[in-house]
């Protein structure tokens, strides 16, 4: 039930982004305050999750809200994979960890193009007997007209196994 649960979570995070885009495509892109973006990530895993994990590599897809000159509101979602390493030198290798993010957050530009960001929101593992945990990530970027690249600390906490990232997201992004 969980799993179906976390499942049902992101196929409605999907749909809601996709609905949302295909609904504001009728508006003028040069007037229009939403834009979209899919994203490649790349980080190193911190605390407990570095006894596993050496590397982690994810997809997302962002849809932003313009509310004001520097400053938007973001929904990302999409998908993270935390690849095992080798267990000691036995030539066994730990189980990755697959992570669904939903976070809502804030881009605050304070200089031309340069942006403070922080999100929040639930993560799926995907793993048998995966749990939900609580994703806070604050992070500084670069955006402009189509690319946005950024760099973030990513926090995980439940369950009483609490991990993180160090993580990079580089994204092409077009307004709708």
């Amino acid at each position: 039930m969980k799993k179906s649960t976390k499942l049902m979570a992101s196929a409605i995070a999907a749909a809601a982004i996709f609905f949302g885009t295909t609904q504001v495509k009728a508006q003028s892109k040069d007037n229009s305050p939403w834009r979209f973006g899919i994203g490649l990530e790349a980080g190193a895993p911190t605390g407990n999750a570095h006894n596993f994990s050496n590397f982690e590599l994810g997809g997302t897809a962002r849809l932003q809200y313009g509310a004001d000159k520097g400053l938007a509101w973001t929904l990302t979602s999409g998908y993270y994979n935390m690849f095992g390493k080798e267990f000691g030198n036995t030539g066994v290798k730990y189980n990755s960890l697959g992570i669904v993010p939903l976070k809502v957050g804030l881009k605050a530009f304070f200089a031309d193009n340069v942006y403070f960001s922080a999100e929040g929101g639930p993560g799926f593992e995907t793993n048998s007997g995966g749990s939900t945990k609580l994703i806070l990530s604050p992070g500084l970027g670069y955006a402009n007209t189509h690319w946005d690249v950024g760099v973030r600390y990513e926090n995980f906490s439940g369950q009483s196994n609490n991990y993180g990232l160090v993580g990079a997201r580089i994204a092409y992004g077009f307004g709708l």
